[in-house]
């Protein structure tokens, strides 16, 4: 019985010692193939944070470049068309605030204090309210030249070619805002109406004009559907380029009448013009309004058409985005230059 209990024991026996050794180094295999995926597992995981972290910091640093580059942009747009409201939200607030700003200031201490040269609108003397009458009727100079010829169906006042030359200088510049005004692209972020805007700007006072220039700022109607173009809008868009001409011209004589105009009255030489043009300006509330209307369209001009200048004909936005910002010189080009059809 003994070899044949041997006999069972042995292949018993000896199956077992074979193939634990091998289920042992199996275990041990996939033991091992198991740690090498955990180690690449967080190799790839540390690998992916790493790339995450650099791509954070890499964006971090291309916001802040961006950040820095649009807060670099003058209002102007900086020679490439660019847009205030292009710029950061606090940017745009601060402007909206000095516009605001410069508003409130130019009513109060132009027209309400006492403390600006001339008389405040609330003590007006009857000579200053005669020499405004009398400035609107020699508009454009159209009365004094049509008496020179020899026309007189209205006389028209005879007053000082400086006062004349400065009166009709800034109302042919407001002119020439007409064409910018009705093409601008932010002109769905103002409600109101653009004729009546531009009109009292024209034949009132430039204090129209600031807040339309912080009401344009305001975000979310760039994209809208432009409202329709008024009738007094088509004419200033489709004849631009004879607006630009007559403003140009009117300007020009302007300064030529205030220097020489009159010639045959006891107004003096040059010099003593120029005295009366520094006394007129320190002692009428009217014409140091004008300073301020001067100052003003300087600064609203190149900004206007430097966001504007997709407005103009491809062949010339070079040479207006230069011109832009010399006073006049600027929106004569831009008038002239339109692309009438595309904003028709």
């Amino acid at each position: 019985m003994l070899p044949s209990a041997t006999l069972w024991c042995r292949p018993f026996s000896s199956a077992r010692p074979s193939s634990a050794p091998r289920i042992s180094n199996g275990i041990a295999e996939r033991k091992k193939t198991q740690k090498w995926d955990d180690n690449s597992n967080i190799n790839s995981k540390q690998l992916m944070t790493r790339k995450k972290m650099m791509g954070f910091n890499l964006g971090g640093s291309q916001l802040l470049m961006s950040n820095v580059n649009r807060r670099s942009t003058t209002i102007a747009g900086v020679g490439r068309g660019g847009s205030v409201t292009e710029l950061d939200d606090n940017v745009r607030k601060f402007l909206q605030v000095a516009l605001w700003a410069t508003e409130a200031v130019y009513i109060v201490w132009l027209f309400l204090l006492p403390y600006a040269p001339g008389d405040p609108v609330w003590a007006i003397s009857s000579e200053t309210i005669n020499s405004l009458i009398g400035l609107s009727l020699n508009f454009f100079f159209v009365l004094p030249f049509l008496n020179a010829v020899g026309v007189h169906l209205l006389e028209g006042p005879v007053l000082h070619p400086m006062s004349e030359g400065l009166f009709n200088f800034v109302i042919a510049w407001t002119l020439l805002f007409a064409p910018l005004l009705y093409t601008d692209r932010r002109r769905n972020s103002y409600k109101g109406s653009l004729d009546v805007l531009w009109g009292f700007q024209m034949f009132l006072t430039n204090t129209f004009l600031i807040p339309y220039m912080a009401l344009r700022l305001n975000k979310g109607d760039e994209t809208r559907t432009k409202r329709k173009t008024s009738p007094l809008g088509s004419v200033m868009i489709n004849g631009a380029s004879v607006v630009g001409l007559t403003g140009a011209a009117v300007c020009l004589l302007s300064v030529l009448w205030a220097i020489y105009g009159r010639a045959d009255g006891d107004f003096g030489n040059i010099s003593e013009r120029l005295d009366f043009l520094v006394n007129y300006l320190g002692s009428e509330r009217l014409a140091y309004a004008f300073i301020w209307d001067i100052v003003l369209y300087t600064i609203f001009q190149p900004w206007l058409i430097g966001e504007n200048l997709q407005n103009i004909r491809k062949d010339s936005v070079k040479i207006v985005s230069y011109l832009r910002f010399v006073p006049v010189v600027g929106l004569v080009a831009y008038c002239i230059c339109l692309n009438v059809e595309e904003d028709s």
